[in-house]
């Protein structure tokens, strides 16, 4: 491709409503520009890297035999109607209708489509297993568009379903599907993470995210130093280092004590000139009744007082109210006449208040606790008749330094960018829509489901996130828009330097090469060659220059190396040969 054809849309500037690095260069380097709030056309620049990490998914893809197909973009009522989830999604779904005044949607996902697309074509367990994927753009009408194409409303999405005639079925395609994201992001040249996680809104039991390490992710992730365990920090677990004190661990006589106004564990552990890990921190949330809905009764939560609540794994347990819901001062007020600040366990089984402790806190001794009583706390407190869990649960989030649950090493965690997730989703969609096959007994049964998605566009920002320097891009050699180019220095005062760079421009497309011949006329000035060349991130740089023309070398520069070699002339066919074979 010769620059002087092609739209080269650099700018120099960095946008003022760029707020994260890959939207900035992304903007600046050309590769996309904004129509409305979260809506971006792709430019040519941007559409090549686009179209190559589609092309490595497809390949993947294919390779695991999956299926590709094409789904409709806009999707009927009805279907959504049967899963229930018309009203569930709430403003996120961009919803019409017709001339005919009948209801659409602008598909954010093709659970329904799928389901219905397998019900009417697949009726043996003799067909199974099944996995069909897309890639195609989707839509979401964002509360708040932001980070460019990380979050935008419309999207390109890789989405594949797969159908089975058994559990066992599910979990060897599963298996195949984490190899196959496992194999696509390698080739994409990412520095990623696989991480068990919570499935959501969409449904299901084992999950899996891929998360691209960036400290501009909006997700915390963990892993161990020693092993292969890595989870989101929402599902996340491991053990807590020892209390670090001198208590010979002798159970001591509980002692009712005056704290006035202190209330927070920092002001409560500075008035009894205690460690926080020695103070029992207790929280209300809502009950749910048997129907699981939320009720005015309390669930206590106990933790140790340097410990975090989870409140995913909270939300997941049976008799909480979901989405979880922290009780008023108000209403505790009421339950326990006494206010938040000096809550504890003691008497709570008394008043009928079911209370859950984290693991943490069962070799807890001669601890600090709320008395239940305004301004009082007590001090060596112990798990006895009066003060005891009704059950213990891991219902707290993990922290840097934490015993790997596998007690292999310590955890870490580290902000990762979510460009992947696996789902076993069970028959949440299948029995919901019908989808049943006849099993080898003769008996209809409803096929269990899978659900594997890639974010195409967010891929092209991840990479951008983990991969670029102070002067732009780094990209992969694997999704780079070009290979290669060459820069032409003064072309227009020297016919050689036409001819030199022309049949350098040859030489490359004969190796297969994409290359960029930066032809560009002398209202572009050399600096502003090198600036574009960098900030678009091409991996590698040929200079013809009337200088070293006469010298009989060439300049070359790996985009990522400090210094500049020469390369003789009549030696950089196989330069060029040998550099990309």
């Amino acid at each position: 491709m010769r620059a002087s054809k092609y739209l080269i849309a650099t700018v120099k500037e960095t946008p003022s409503d760029a707020e994260i690095v890959s939207h900035q260069l992304m903007l600046r380097a050309g590769l996309i520009r904004k129509l409305a709030s979260g809506l971006y056309t792709w430019l040519p620049l941007g559409l090549r890297v686009l179209q190559k990490v589609s092309q490595i998914v497809r390949e993947e893809m294919n390779k695991s035999d999956a299926m590709e197909v094409s789904m409709p973009v806009v999707q009927p009522s009805q279907l959504w109607e049967e899963s229930g989830r018309w009203q569930q999604m709430g403003p996120e779904l961009v919803r019409f209708k017709d001339r005919h005044d009948r209801d659409f949607c602008l598909g954010p996902t093709h659970e329904e489509v799928i389901t219905d697309l397998v019900r009417n074509e697949y009726s043996s367990y003799r067909q199974l297993p099944a996995n069909i994927y897309q890639i195609q753009t989707k839509f979401r009408d964002e509360r708040r568009p932001r980070f460019g194409v990380m979050r935008s409303r419309e999207f390109i999405m890789k989405d594949a379903y797969s159908f089975h005639s058994s559990q066992e079925c599910l979990d060897e395609t599963y298996a195949v599907m984490h190899q196959t994201y496992c194999n696509i992001f390698d080739r994409l040249g990412l520095n990623y993470r696989p991480v068990i996680a919570d499935s959501g809104n969409i449904g299901g039991s084992k999950s899996h995210e891929f998360h691209v390490l960036a400290d501009s992710g909006e997700d915390e992730i963990v892993f161990s130093s020693a092993s292969d365990y890595a989870a989101n920090i929402e599902l996340a677990v491991g053990t807590p280092m020892p209390i670090d004190d001198e208590d010979d661990g002798e159970p001591k006589s509980r002692e009712l004590v005056d704290t006035d106004q202190a209330s927070t564990i920092e002001e409560v552990a500075a008035t009894l000139t205690v460690s926080p890990q020695r103070i029992l921190k207790t929280l209300f949330v809502h009950a749910a009744n048997d129907e699981g809905e939320r009720t005015d009764n309390l669930v206590a939560l106990l933790l140790r007082g340097d410990q975090e609540l989870n409140e995913t794994k909270i939300s997941k347990i049976s008799g909480v109210a979901s989405p979880l819901e922290f009780a008023d001062d108000e209403l505790i007020q009421k339950k326990l006449e006494c206010s938040v600040g000096s809550l504890g366990p003691v008497g709570l089984s008394d008043l009928g208040i079911r209370c859950i402790a984290d693991n943490s806190t069962s070799e807890m001794h001669n601890f600090v606790c709320g008395a239940n009583k305004p301004g009082h706390h007590f001090i060596n407190a112990n798990w006895d008749d009066d003060c005891s869990p009704d059950a213990i649960m891991d219902i707290r989030k993990v922290r840097e330094g934490d015993i790997s649950p596998d007690g292999k090493g310590t955890l870490s965690i580290k902000r990762g960018i979510e460009v992947g997730h696996i789902f076993q989703l069970g028959t949440k969609y299948s029995a919901a829509l019908n989808a049943k096959v006849l099993d080898k007994n003769g008996k209809s049964v409803v096929m269990p489901m899978g659900c594997y998605g890639i974010g195409v566009t967010r891929v092209v920002a991840a990479c951008i996130e983990q991969n670029h320097d102070a002067h732009g891009i780094i990209w992969p050699k694997a999704i780079a828009p070009f290979q290669l180019v060459i820069i032409l220095i003064d072309a227009h005062k020297s016919e050689q330097i036409v001819e030199f760079g022309n049949s350098l421009y040859v030489q490359a497309q004969e190796l297969g090469v994409e290359v960029l011949l930066d032809d560009r006329d002398k209202k572009t000035s050399p600096g502003v060659k090198f600036a574009d060349s960098e900030l678009m991130g091409l991996p590698h740089r040929l200079v013809v220059s009337p200088r070293s023309l006469a010298d009989g070398v060439i300049e070359y520069k790996n985009r990522v190396a400090t210094e500049k070699q020469l390369i003789e002339t009549d030696a950089i066919a196989s330069f060029l040969q040998k550099l990309f074979s």
